[in-house]
Parts: structure tokens; sequence; C-alpha cells
């Protein structure tokens, strides 16, 4: 049975790939969690601003035009979304990528393909099941 909080906090996939959106949010509502996409940085940071009930963002970290670096650091230095945790999601996985994502402000790192176990220990810190 869903925790209360768990139907209502949301989690936000931002990510220019519609079938990378699709594998994340199926994986992510069969665990129990409401998931919202953006196809882009900036689709996702105006969803963001308009969704107060958003507690985590999975950030692609390389979009067309605005990367995730770029987003993370504008939801760091914007005062309504510096405290939503951001975990780094990417395809890269080379040397130094890790520290590079945390350096930018993520929370967490995965790579793709997605450890599906490891990105639910990620979520559970940041989104109340209870």
């Amino acid at each position: 049975m869903l925790g209360k909080n768990m139907v209502e906090n949301k989690i936000l996939i931002i990510d220019d790939d519609h079938r990378n959106i699709f594998a994340l949010s199926a994986v992510l509502k069969a665990k129990g969690y409401q998931c919202l996409s953006a196809m882009g940085a900036e689709e996702g940071l105006e969803m963001l601003a308009n969704d107060r009930d958003i507690v985590v963002v999975l950030m692609d970290m390389m979009m067309p035009g605005m990367d995730g670096y770029e987003a993370i650091s504008k939801m760091k230095n914007s005062t309504q979304f510096k405290d939503i945790p951001v975990i780094a999601v990417t395809a890269q996985a080379m040397l130094g990528d890790k520290e590079r994502c945390l350096n930018a402000g993520a929370v967490g790192y995965v790579a793709k393909p997605i450890n599906v176990e490891e990105l639910l220990k990620l979520l559970a810190i940041y989104v109340l099941t209870e």
C-alpha cells in the first residue's frame, strides 16, 4: 500500500529522449512513484515553477540547448528551486563524470542503463513514503 506522501510527492524526469522518459516513468510508477516529464531543461524549469509538489528531479546531463549542468546551476541559483534535490542521469559514465555532476550540484548520480535498485535507494532518501 502506498504511503500518503508518495502520491503527493512528484518526481520530475528531464530528458530529451522520450524512450528514456518512458522507461524511467514505467519503472518508477510500478514502484508507486508519481512522475512528470519534460523533454528539455527549459520545459523542466517551467514545470518546477508551476508545480510545488515536485520533490526531486532526475536530470539528463547531456541535452541539446540547455544541458543538465546549466539547468542545475540555474536551480541552485534560484531561491525557489535551490532546495530541490537533483539526481544526475547520464550515459557518459566516463572517469570523473560522477564528480563533475556532484560538483555541479547534483545530490546523486546514476549512469545509463539505469541500475533500478541504485536509483530507488537514492529516491528513498528524498521522497517520503509514509
